[in-house]
């Protein structure tokens, strides 16, 4: 069976009615890892070392936050930017996360029709994810949607317990191989996933 990490990164966790919601019912499962880059680093002196065997022991990546400025949280960056190194996730001789699943956990205040082309932002949710996208392709990494929890700041506590719950399903189904990874690439948004696929 598949083992996922879950790399989750919110500076203010305190503040978020959100992510506390997604985090607080995540799975207890032998093959699922859930692993707070803020809570191991408040000082963001990031372990490389210890971060890549993280990667190695695993074979799917959950990147788990806020959507900040149109992208990650900065300790995800700088974890990019040092664990995903030259020679080790890319370039010559850089295979170690080849292969690996890749998807992310995002919230973001504005709603789904803020993030169109018609909306607010002026464009979707892939637009903006096409930089994050391609750092996972770049390390032949296999890109899946994202699981996106929109206009947060207008839900109710059971609409997030809801989207929790759908998270949580969708990350067993991953975990005890009921959900096929590979199935999943045309694909919208992990949301919209039946996770009823025996």
């Amino acid at each position: 069976m598949p083992r996922i990490l879950i790399l989750f990164a919110h500076p203010r966790l305190e503040k978020s009615r959100a992510n506390r919601a997604l985090a607080s019912r995540l799975p207890a499962h032998r093959n699922i890892t859930f692993h707070d880059l803020y809570e191991q680093y408040p000082d963001l002196n990031i372990d490389i070392r210890r971060e890549q065997s993280l990667l190695e022991a695993h074979d799917m990546v959950v990147l788990h936050h806020p959507f900040y400025w149109y992208s990650v949280p900065p300790i995800m960056k700088q974890y990019f930017d040092l664990v995903y190194g030259f020679g080790w996730a890319y370039g010559p001789g850089g295979t170690a996360l080849k292969g690996k699943h890749c998807f992310h956990v995002l919230t973001s205040g504005g709603n789904e029709q803020a993030y169109s082309v018609d909306g607010f932002h002026g464009n979707d949710l892939h637009a903006f994810m096409l930089p994050l996208q391609r750092t996972a392709t770049l390390c032949g990494m296999h890109w899946l949607p994202p699981f996106a929890v929109q206009g947060t700041h207008r839900m109710s506590d059971t609409d997030l317990a809801q989207a929790a719950d759908r998270l949580a399903a969708i990350l067993l189904g991953f975990a005890e191989g009921s959900i096929d990874p590979d199935t999943l690439g045309t694909m919208d948004r992990l949301n919209d996933l039946t996770t009823d696929r025996r």
